[in-house]
């Protein structure tokens, strides 16, 4: 199947849409399925506001349609609501194209904790985005029954996956810090609630992994934290394994890759009962939900590495992508008739036709 992937999130951004997006396609390919992601650097950009690191697509919509109609895809999926989501919405409506969004980003709560703009606003517009679809993918229950209670529909359960062969119990020991370890690993921006776990009195260490807009501010107010930047590949994997607890502080996430990938090297998870930590970690003893996010962390101290390790492998990412599979609509041949595009594409003339239009890349 040849499947359209439209995302505002892509490389070099580093987070869970990205990770998540990348192992499905990487599955995908694997399952010979052809795969055209439509992404921020296939045009002209703009920073986002108060976040430079991020990159928005600028007018994307007529070559949004180019690459996508020289791509010929039979199913289309959109994987954010930012400019490229929406006009890839506006592509598949003119064409009469059926089409999947995810749910991946609580952003009304997000504006909410950034601009104080009021979530009934950013609901009613995410509702008219998301319900023009033939299904709206979710990663948790809790966030499919929130959205249900706000009209949203239809949606459909779509979990995620970590690799445990890469994230998984290491040698603690290289990291020379007063031990216990707290370790946080994520966008250092004010969404994700960090200053809830560096405002804590605790023993031991606190390190953070990862950058964005609050790091400077953070460092300076906070410096006695390790704020080790931004880390990939086997450096991230260690910092991970190296660590005694996860500290995950966010109320706005809707999953929480992350704590998978701590729990995949044996590492609990401490965070508040709220959507993400109440559908990865529930009552299965990896970790510890608390109001007290200090109270949860000494508690997760106690658990079992093992049992952290068992919880995480429960998830692959070959289920994701299986699960994505089933819920995706095939694009009717009619539609594409309608369209004046081929029913059937020889997969050279595609590739062909495709490297025509991407020979045409704008600047950034």
């Amino acid at each position: 199947m040849r499947i359209l992937i439209v995302s505002d999130a892509w490389l070099p951004q580093v987070n869970g849409v990205v990770r998540t997006l990348s192992k499905v396609i990487a599955e995908l390919q694997k399952l010979g399925h052809d795969v055209l992601v439509v992404h921020p650097g296939q045009f002209r950009t703009l920073p986002a506001p108060s976040y430079p690191e991020i990159r928005l697509a600028l007018r994307p919509g007529p070559r949004l349609s180019a690459l996508a109609d020289a791509f010929a895809p039979e199913a289309v999926h959109l994987a954010t609501e930012g400019p490229l989501g929406w006009c890839g919405r506006r592509y598949c409506l003119r064409r009469g194209y059926p089409f999947t969004t995810s749910y991946t980003t609580r952003f009304p709560e997000y504006l909410h904790a950034r601009w104080r703009l009021p979530p009934a606003w950013s609901y009613a517009a995410l509702r008219r985005y998301h319900n023009a679809s033939a299904g709206i993918l979710v990663a948790t229950e809790t966030i499919r029954s929130d959205l249900a209670a706000r009209g949203f529909a239809p949606i459909k359960p779509w979990t995620r996956g970590v690799d445990t062969d890469y994230f998984r119990p290491q040698d603690k020991s290289w990291l020379d810090l007063p031990r216990p370890v707290h370790l946080y690993v994520g966008r250092v921006a004010v969404e994700k609630n960090i200053e809830a776990f560096l405002r804590l009195s605790l023993r031991g260490s606190k390190v953070v992994v990862g950058k964005g807009p609050q790091l400077a501010a953070l460092r300076a107010r906070y410096p006695d934290v390790h704020f080790a930047g931004y880390r990939e590949n086997g450096e991230l994997a260690r910092y991970y394994a190296a660590a005694d607890v996860f500290v995950f502080p966010s109320r706005t996430d809707t999953f929480g890759l992350v704590m998978l990938e701590a729990l995949a090297a044996g590492v609990p998870v401490a965070a508040f009962p709220v959507p993400g930590p109440l559908d990865v970690i529930g009552d299965s003893g990896a970790g510890v939900l608390d109001e007290h996010l200090g109270r949860a962390i000494e508690a997760a101290l106690r658990i079992d590495p093992r049992r952290c390790r068992e919880h995480a492998l429960r998830y692959s990412w070959l289920a994701c992508t299986d699960r994505m599979l089933g819920h995706l609509v095939p694009i009717p041949a009619s539609r594409r008739e309608a369209a004046g595009l081929p029913v059937a594409t020889s997969a050279p003339d595609a590739d062909a036709e495709l490297r025509q239009v991407r020979a045409l890349q704008p600047p950034t």
